[in-house]
């Protein structure tokens, strides 16, 4: 159990970070369009390792981005991350999946993170393809939003690699006789799953 909420506490670290990940996106283009405006050259930043504690995006995978904690011993701990966006094109919530050693039922766990508005007593719904609807409680809230704990058998996860899209569902406190679904793309989810098992040494 210990080594479960691990990567949960960095699943949940790393959505903390993911603001940090756009801050500094935005200052390189930022930085990019001023020497564009008055024409002086910038040399290309030198590439650099990760220090011990840093959080970096290793990799896109199609809808998926893998992001990945280094630690201490050189290696890394990763996650796949996901922003889920309504109909409108609003993002709601995030999906932050990681790999749970073995020795338990569970090969993967995720965190979904949804609005503050949700309804807690309503379980999240998630369905791939034209599966069967599977329900996770709600463990907590924070300022981030509410988190449900989700955890995938090793037959779990062959269903993912072989689905198209996920839909998740979640209900609005504020209209509990409405749903709001949210697609979850599995495009490219066998290339980022692998990388991030063989980053953590489980290939």
């Amino acid at each position: 159990m210990t080594n479960v909420l691990k990567y949960m506490s960095f699943a949940l670290a790393t959505c903390v970070c993911g603001a940090a990940f756009a801050q500094t996106a935005e200052t390189a283009e930022t930085e990019t369009a001023g020497s564009e405006t008055t024409g002086t050259e910038t040399a290309a930043p030198e590439t650099t390792e990760p220090a011990a504690g840093e959080t970096y995006v290793a990799g896109n995978f199609s809808d998926w981005e893998l992001r990945c904690l280094r630690l201490e011993d050189g290696r890394d701990r990763c996650q796949m991350y996901q922003l889920l966006l309504d109909s409108t094109g609003q993002a709601v919530a995030e999906v932050n999946l990681f790999a749970i050693p073995p020795g338990g039922p569970a090969e993967a766990g995720a965190s979904v993170i949804t609005p503050l508005e949700t309804l807690l007593t309503a379980d999240l719904r998630l369905v791939v393809d034209e599966g069967e609807a599977r329900r996770y409680p709600y463990s907590f809230c924070s300022t981030e939003g509410c988190v449900a704990r989700l955890g995938f058998t090793a037959e779990e996860v062959v269903e993912f690699k072989r689905g198209a899209s996920g839909t998740i569902t979640i209900v609005p406190a504020l209209a509990p006789d409405q749903t709001v679904d949210l697609t979850m793309s599995l495009s490219g989810f066998t290339a980022s799953y692998e990388e991030m098992m063989n980053r953590a040494g489980l290939r």
